[in-house]
């Protein structure tokens, strides 16, 4: 079934690409087809499956890393409250975490009906930090894709909806958008997700320390606004990784709707080596 879950994604983006290239057959060409309705529900059904919680699926003890971020922060979609946090096990996220910068003040903009978006520059996340949560090798690190508007709006949301669903058809890349992966060692990858374009402070190949500045929070791939997307997972590629449970030092693992303060790192003096920026 592990195997399963980890080839879902792929298939479930087949049976979607197959349901809307023959849709538009039958739609602009008026060839029929009773193929595209078994891709449909084909899709629905590898996408259900695949999202149920594992029959007697005992996962490892949450691994301890120190948190992402500094500062005071709310959690979304914890696995503290549900597994798989984020719905489906594809792509590593059982164990995933979303936060948003959340000041004391309340400068962070409300969801509502409007306006229909914002600029990333009117949430607090947009620019933050992230911090290496572990010593480790730096195995992937992208920040090409744009940064785009918020989705914060329940019109927007419908939109970000169908969004998600083509992104998901294009692959994880873009899904995660701009992204960093950690090897800590031993089987084990943190990947950050939806980084600022053009944030990256760390190439391919670079060794980091914990507390140390890897890139920004920014508001790429499928995101509703600038936010930060934490996961741990078993393989560097998220198509293939099944999620590991961790715990942050000092914070454990916030719930839904639950601020945290993450305290300043204490940051390891640099040591020169492969890829090291001036």
């Amino acid at each position: 079934m592990d195997t399963f879950r980890t080839i879902a994604p792929a298939l479930a983006r087949t049976c979607w690409t197959a349901f809307l290239a023959l849709a538009v057959l039958e739609i602009f060409y008026g060839i029929p087809s009773f193929l595209a309705w078994a891709f449909l529900l084909s899709g629905v059904m590898v996408t259900y499956v695949s999202t149920r919680p594992p029959r007697n699926r005992e996962y490892p003890p949450p691994l301890e890393v120190a948190p992402p971020v500094t500062g005071r922060w709310l959690a979304m979609n914890s696995p503290a409250d549900k597994v798989p946090s984020h719905g489906t096990h594809g792509y590593g996220q059982s164990h995933a975490i979303d936060i948003v910068a959340e000041p004391a003040d309340g400068s962070r903009p409300a969801f509502g009906w409007w306006p229909l978006s914002r600029p990333n520059r009117d949430f607090p996340a947009f620019g933050a930090p992230l911090l290496a949560v572990a010593e480790g090798t730096v195995v992937s690190a992208r920040d090409s894709q744009r940064d785009h508007r918020s989705r914060n709006s329940w019109p927007a949301l419908a939109y970000l909806l169908a969004e998600g669903f083509l992104r998901d058809i294009a692959g994880p890349h873009r899904v995660i958008g701009n992204h960093v992966t950690i090897d800590l060692g031993e089987g084990r990858y943190a990947l950050y997700a939806h980084v600022r374009r053009g944030s990256l402070r760390v190439r391919e190949g670079d060794r980091v320390t914990t507390g140390q500045q890897l890139a920004e929070c920014g508001n790429t791939g499928n995101s509703s606004e600038p936010h930060v997307h934490f996961q741990l997972m078993d393989h560097p590629d998220p198509r293939h990784a099944q999620g590991i449970p961790f715990t942050w030092t000092g914070v454990g693992v916030p719930a839904n709707n639950e601020t945290f303060t993450a305290p300043d790192p204490v940051v390891a003096p640099a040591t020169s080596g492969k890829g090291e920026l001036p």
